[in-house]
C-alpha cells in the first residue's frame, strides 16, 4: 500500500492563481494526499441554505489532475457567522453560565439538534455532490472533536443530559442508588429536578461529574455518527475517519476507535523538550493500540513551529523526519501535516506549513521534498499488514477510571497520565514493546501487564486482571487502584475488591505524602515521590520495604506468585529497578536500548532513530532500507533514522 504523505490544504485561504502553484509544488514534495475543507464551512454555504461548491470543484479537479488523492473534510467543526447570528442558541455555554461567542472555531453545541441539523445537511450536500469524484480517497469527519468545547452546560445540554440518565438507570430510584445522593440532601424525586454539573458552592456529587463525562464523550460521538450514516449510505466503499489528539482525557478513545474506519491522529511534541521523542513514541503506541489489526495515520504534526506555546521552538533538522519514522516503524502508514502553505492571515498564520512563509528556497521546504521522495520508494517495500512484535508489555489505560481520579475530593491529587507515561518509560528503556489495553481485554498473549492507579474498574474487569495472574501473567498493580465501583461506590474492606485474593494482601490505610518522599529498601531500592499506604498481608510476599514516612517499615512493594503491588509512587529509579527484577525472575534477557535511541521491531525489518547529539553506529545484521547500505557499522547522527532488513 502507499505510505499517504500530505497535509491540510486550506485553498479559500488564497487566490486562484495561487491553486495551480500548489499543484505543481505537490507534485514537486511527493504529495499524494490532502485534506481539504476542513475549516471552510462558510465558503461551502455562505448564506442558510445556499451553497457554493464551484471553487472547490475546481481544486478537486486540479488535485486530481496533479495525482493527489482527496482526503474531503466534512466541515461542520466551525460554524459559519450566519448560522450563530440566526440561532445563539447554538453557541456553547460554560460551567459557570457564560455562552462562549463566535470569532474562534469549535463554538456550537455538541447536543444541539439545531448544529446537527444544519451540519448533516451539509454533509448530505458533500456527499451527494462528491461521493463519486475520482480524487476522493476519504472522508475526514469534523476536526480534533472536544479539543476546545468538550462539554457544554446550556439547557438543551441538561435535557440531552435527563434523556442520557433515564436511558441509563430507568428510574430517578435507579439514579439516586447510583449517585449516593441521600449524601447532602442531594435526592432526586424527578429527572427534572437534575441538571448538568455547573459551578457549585463546594465539591460536586462525584458519580453525577462520572456521568456528566460519560456523557460529553457521548454527545460528542453522537455528532460523528450522525455525519458517519450519511457518508456510509452514499459512499460505502470509501473509509471515514476523525482525527484523534494522543492521551486526549475527554474523549474515551476505546469507544471512539471502534467507530472509525481507521484511526488518525494529531500529535504536536515540543521540540526543545529533550524527552518529548517518548511522549511522542507513546502517543503512537496509543494509536497503534487503538487501531487493532490496521494501519493508522498520523493526520497532523507541525512541520517545524507551532504557534500556541509560550516559547515556539522549531524543530531541528531531520527532528521531523525522525519523529515521522516513529509513527512508521509503530504501524503508521500516512504522514500528514497542519497545514499544506503556511497561512499568511488568521489566528495560526506563524503555525508552521510545508511550503513556509519564506517559500521554498529554505530548509523546511527542502527537507519535506527529500522526505516525500524516501516515503514514496518506500511505499512498495514496507508490509502492508499489521502484526504484533513477540515480547510485549502492556498497560492497562482506561479513560473512566481517568476521569474519576482526577475529580477534587480525592486522598491526594493524581495525575493519571503522568502515572501511565513514566510505566511506559520504565517499560521503553527496557527494552519492551508497550501496547495499551482495555481493563477487559484479553492479556493472554502480553508477558507483563501493569494496572497504574486503577482508580475505577467493574468487579468482571478486575477479575480478569486477574485470572491473568492466576493463569501465569506477570501483574503489577499500583496504588489507587480497584478504589471504586463502575458508580464510583467505594470498595470496603481494605479495597480492591477480587485483586485482594490475587495480591494477597489488603489496603488499611493511605498515607499520602504531603511534605517528603520516603525512601524503599529491600529488591527494590528507591525513594517514593507522593504515596504511601499501609498494608496488610494476607500470603503476598515483601520485597521492600517503607524505611521512613507514616508507613515506615511496612511493606512497599509485595509479589504474591506473579502477582506484584507496588503501594508507592516510584520514582524513575524504583520503576526501572522493579521491571528489571521482574524481567530477571522471567529469564528475559531483552537488549537495553542505549538512552536517547529506539530500537523498534515491526515485524522484520527494525527501526533505529538516534535521538541525541552524539552519532550512533548501528550493530545490526542487515541492509539499511533507506540508503540500500549494510546496516552494521552505519553512523546515525542525531535524528538519523536506519530500517534495517535482516
Amino acid at each position: 500500500m502507499p505510505i499517504w504523505y500530505g497535509g491540510d490544504y486550506n485553498p479559500e485561504q488564497w487566490p486562484r492563481e495561487v491553486w495551480d502553484e500548489d499543484a505543481s509544488l505537490m507534485r514537486t514534495a511527493g504529495v499524494n494526499l490532502a485534506t481539504v475543507g476542513v475549516f471552510s464551512w462558510s465558503r461551502l454555504e455562505p448564506r442558510d441554505g445556499e451553497f457554493d461548491f464551484e471553487w472547490l470543484d475546481v481544486v478537486l479537479e486540479k488535485l486530481h489532475a496533479a495525482g493527489v488523492r482527496a482526503d474531503l473534510a466534512t466541515a461542520t467543526a466551525s460554524p459559519p457567522p450566519w448560522l450563530t447570528l440566526k440561532h445563539p442558541e447554538i453557541l456553547p455555554v460554560t460551567a459557570s453560565g457564560v455562552r462562549l461567542s463566535t470569532g474562534s472555531r469549535q463554538q456550537y453545541c455538541p447536543s444541539s439538534p439545531l448544529y446537527r441539523g444544519y451540519a448533516t445537511r451539509l454533509v448530505t450536500a458533500l456527499a451527494e455532490r462528491y461521493g463519486s469524484h475520482p480524487a476522493l480517497e476519504m472522508w475526514h469527519i469534523n476536526n480534533e472533536y472536544g479539543c476546545h468545547v468538550s462539554r457544554c452546560y446550556c439547557d438543551v445540554s441538561a435535557g440531552a443530559f435527563r434523556s442520557w440518565l433515564r436511558d441509563k438507570y430507568g428510574t430517578v430510584d435507579g439514579l439516586n442508588d447510583a449517585w449516593g445522593t441521600a449524601f447532602w440532601s442531594q435526592t432526586y424525586s424527578s429527572f427534572d429536578e437534575v441538571f448538568p454539573p455547573r459551578d457549585a458552592p463546594t465539591f460536586k456529587n462525584p458519580a453525577q461529574l462520572l456521568d456528566f463525562d460519560r456523557f460529553g464523550s457521548h454527545e460528542l460521538l453522537e455528532c460523528f455518527r450522525a455525519e458517519a450514516a450519511i457518508l456510509r449510505a452514499a459512499t460505502p466503499d470509501i473509509p471515514l475517519t476523525t482525527n484523534f489528539m494522543g492521551f486526549f482525557k475527554p474523549a474515551n478513545y476505546w469507544e471512539w476507535a471502534k467507530e472509525l474506519d481507521f484511526v488518525s491522529d494529531d500529535s504536536y511534541p515540543d521540540p526543545a523538550d529533550d524527552t518529548a521523542y517518548l511522549q511522542s513514541a507513546m502517543t503512537r503506541d496509543l494509536m497503534r493500540s487503538l487501531a487493532g489489526d490496521k494501519p493508522w495515520v498520523l493526520m497532523e504534526q507541525a512541520p517545524s513551529a507551532v504557534n500556541w506555546r509560550p516559547q515556539n521552538a522549531a524543530k531541528s533538522p531531520g527532528q521531523m523526519r525522525a519523529w515521522s519514522y516513529q509513527a512508521i516503524a509503530r504501524e503508521a502508514r500516512g504522514i500528514m501535516y497542519f497545514q499544506w502553505r503556511q497561512s499568511i492571515a488568521g489566528a495560526e498564520q506563524f503555525h508552521s506549513g510545508m511550503v513556509p512563509h519564506s517559500g521554498t528556497d529554505t530548509r523546511v521546504w527542502r527537507e519535506i521534498v527529500d522526505f516525500g521522495a524516501e516515503l514514496k520508494a518506500l511505499s512498495g517495500v514496507l508490509p502492508s499488514t499489521v502484526a504484533a512484535p513477540p515480547v510485549e508489555a502492556a498497560i492497562v489505560l482506561e479513560w473512566e477510571s481517568w476521569w474519576a481520579l482526577e475529580q477534587a475530593a480525592r486522598p491526594t491529587r493524581l495525575s493519571y497520565a503522568a502515572q501511565i507515561s513514566a510505566w511506559y518509560k520504565a517499560f521503553a528503556q527496557a527494552g519492551l514493546r508497550v501496547r495499551f489495553v482495555h481493563p477487559g481485554a484479553d492479556l493472554g498473549s502480553y508477558r507483563v501487564v501493569v494496572a497504574p492507579t486503577l482508580f475505577l474498574a467493574s468487579e468482571a474487569d478486575l477479575e480478569n486482571l486477574g485470572a491473568y495472574a492466576r493463569d501465569g501473567g506477570t501483574l503489577i498493580v499500583t496504588f489507587q487502584s480497584g478504589i471504586v465501583d463502575e458508580n464510583l461506590r467505594v470498595r470496603p474492606g481494605g479495597y480492591l475488591g477480587p485483586l485482594q485474593r490475587t495480591l494477597g494482601l489488603w489496603i488499611e490505610e493511605f498515607t499520602p505524602l504531603a511534605v517528603r518522599p520516603a525512601a524503599l529498601a529491600g529488591t527494590v531500592t528507591s525513594s517514593s515521590a507522593t504515596w504511601s499506604e499501609v498494608v496488610r498481608l494476607n500470603g503476598a510476599t515483601v520485597e521492600s520495604e517503607f524505611t521512613d514516612g507514616p508507613a515506615a517499615g511496612g511493606p512497599a512493594i509485595t509479589s504474591n506468585g506473579t502477582a506484584w503491588y507496588v503501594a508507592a509512587d516510584l520514582a524513575a529509579d524504583g520503576k526501572a529497578a522493579l521491571v528489571e527484577t521482574i524481567l530477571a525472575r522471567l529469564g528475559l534477557d531483552l537488549p537495553r536500548p542505549v538512552p536517547g535511541v529506539e530500537h523498534i521491531t515491526s515485524q522484520s525489518d527494525t527501526y533505529v532513530i538516534n535521538h541525541n547529539p552524539l552519532p550512533y553506529v548501528v550493530e545490526l545484521d542487515g541492509t539499511d532500507l533507506l540508503t540500500g547500505k549494510p546496516a552494521r557499522g552505519l553512523e546515525l547522527p542525531q535524528y538519523g533514522v536506519a530500517i534495517v532488513r535482516p
